[in-house]
């Protein structure tokens, strides 16, 4: 790679056919939990070096259950990345968030059930702050990138993640905005709450696709409904990129790029040598090097 690419964008395969970016390279990458969803694809935008992930796979082959998160987000956190946008639908739960606008939540309710959402295994525990699921600082960032590419933005908002690959029930759909959600989607969920495992910033670009199923005066939502705003939507996002790599600056220092830091609950003697190395990259910082003593005692 000839420059580390300290941005992410994680999204369809079509989200990186911005006709600005240059010099373009593919890598293949492997990490300790498999390999990611598709190649990474790093590029130039406006000077600044990118990197992007498909994450249903080049040709969207891969379900919202079968989608390798914890190999994604490794595979971001090795190649240097230090800020990701996620690109992604979502249906409205609310009116005033209509098809075609752009929302960058600040909330994150997890429904789904049958995911890793966590590095964490095998010995090593570690309870991660993630009352503020997104970054603050790149969310305000990326909403001002939205609105100078001339989408209807709103900033802030709960998103609520459901399994699917189905779409809601209508008395599903009724349940989640009496709890006060605003968007509903399949993905960023258990993706945000790894990121900040792995001490990345992270922020949504959500797309509105349809109103659900409970809007009983509009289109229900369908795979046509959604492709169509997507396909619509797919310039505004490629603008809004350019704009934001304008304003990012990957070298601050964030609470997202320590949230490890007082983490860490497991005794370091206690943690196996396995897990030690497979998690190295995300916790040697914080741990004693091998065959010292733990500082603590």
């Amino acid at each position: 790679m000839k420059e580390t690419p300290k941005i992410a964008v994680i999204g369809g395969s079509g989200i990186y056919d911005i006709p600005e970016l240059v010099d373009r390279e593919s890598h293949e990458v492997s990490t300790p939990f498999g390999k990611p969803s598709s190649p990474l694809i790093s590029g130039s935008l406006n000077g600044v070096r990118l990197v992007f992930l498909a994450r249903h796979g080049i040709g969207h082959y891969i379900s919202p259950t079968e989608v390798n998160y914890r190999a994604n987000i490794y595979a971001l956190k090795a190649i240097g990345v230090q800020e990701v946008i996620s690109i992604s639908a979502c249906g409205s739960l609310r009116e005033d968030y209509a098809p075609g606008d752009i929302v960058i939540p600040d909330q994150l309710m997890d429904l789904t059930r049958d995911r890793k959402r966590t590095f964490f295994e095998g010995g090593l525990v570690a309870h991660v702050g993630v009352a503020n699921p997104f970054c603050p600082e790149l969310s305000a960032q990326l909403y001002s990138a939205v609105q100078l590419a001339g989408a209807n933005a709103h900033l802030g908002g709960a998103f609520v993640t459901v399994e699917g690959p189905r779409f809601s029930t209508r008395a599903e759909s009724n349940v989640f905005r009496s709890w006060g959600m605003a968007i509903i989607g399949m993905t960023t969920a258990p993706e945000a709450f790894l990121a900040r495992e792995a001490e990345l910033c992270y922020a949504v670009m959500a797309h509105v696709t349809d109103y659900d199923v409970w809007h009983t005066t509009e289109e229900a939502v369908s795979v046509d409904l959604v492709l169509n705003v997507l396909n619509k939507n797919t310039r505004t996002a490629q603008t809004a990129l350019n704009h934001l790599v304008n304003t990012v600056n990957p070298q601050h220092d964030c609470d997202c790029h320590h949230a490890l830091a007082n983490a860490l609950i497991t005794q370091p003697e206690k943690i196996p040598a396995e897990t030690r190395q497979r998690l190295g990259l995300l916790v040697d910082a914080y741990l004693p090097k091998t065959g010292q003593a733990n500082p603590l005692e």
